[in-house]
């Protein structure tokens, strides 16, 4: 089997190249995803059967500050992914990775029926690379959202107390990304954990002196508060709370 894995250097991509080690994985140096023509020439060499697309710009504040760069990385790129697939590799199974920030975040638990409603331009993005990818016309393809980080030490100085979601870490979810490829999952799923934790909770695992920040002290883009899901689809994965993985 030919797995091609976009974002192969980032915090999912990683753990996917774990599993997937004869994957085909190019950097961006290598395969840039907004430049239509490298996308095409690079699936028509490799004829891939599961494209694993977790490339995107994912900063909210980011995205916020540079649409123009967001728009080609995560609606253009995905385009032009599923373009080149249509194209040279039409019966591949095509992984979109999601977010849970495509709703609204004002009730929580949603599931994959739930109506989405973006917060911010990162949150916008994403969903209109769901829409892509769902009327696309491929005949094996999933969109998977998710909550995820990597288990490792949180990046920033402070954690919210009053941001939730359903977090799973990046190791957990590329396990289980690899067993829906396995069942030949097709439309939407939400993979998620079996507790609802606020940010600090998470960041708390790895990193002990991480600080708490509320919610009233931010400054920023919108943010989707309440990132929970729920699954028709899937049972919840229990988080393993082990801190570090040498």
């Amino acid at each position: 089997m030919i797995i091609f894995i976009t974002g192969g250097t980032g915090k999912l991509g990683k753990e996917l190249v774990k599993i997937f080690p004869d994957s085909f994985h190019p950097t961006h140096e290598e395969l840039d995803i907004t430049d239509k023509m490298s996308v095409c020439r690079f699936v028509k060499q490799v004829i891939p059967d599961v494209v694993i697309h977790t490339a995107a710009l994912t900063s909210i504040r980011q995205c916020e500050e540079s649409r123009e760069l967001a728009w080609r990385i995560n609606v253009e790129g995905t385009n032009n992914l599923v373009k080149a697939c249509l194209e040279f590799c039409p019966n591949c199974q095509f992984i979109y990775i999601s977010t849970a920030c495509v709703f609204r975040g004002d009730t929580g638990n949603y599931i994959e029926s739930d109506i989405p409603y973006p917060k911010n331009f990162y949150s916008l993005t994403k969903l209109l690379g769901e829409f892509i990818v769902k009327y696309s016309g491929l005949k094996k393809s999933l969109i998977i959202r998710t909550n995820f980080v990597a288990r490792e030490k949180w990046p920033y100085p402070n954690a919210f107390i009053d941001r939730y979601g359903t977090y799973l870490f990046a190791d957990e979810l590329a396990i289980a990304i690899r067993s829906v490829i396995m069942q030949e999952l097709k439309g939407i799923v939400h993979i998620c954990g079996e507790e609802k934790i606020s940010m600090y909770e998470l960041a708390k695992i790895t990193t002990p002196d991480v600080k708490p920040i509320s919610m009233a002290e931010y400054i920023g883009p919108p943010l989707t508060i309440d990132m929970s899901l729920r699954s028709r689809r899937l049972k919840p994965i229990k988080m393993n709370r082990e801190a570090m993985k040498e």
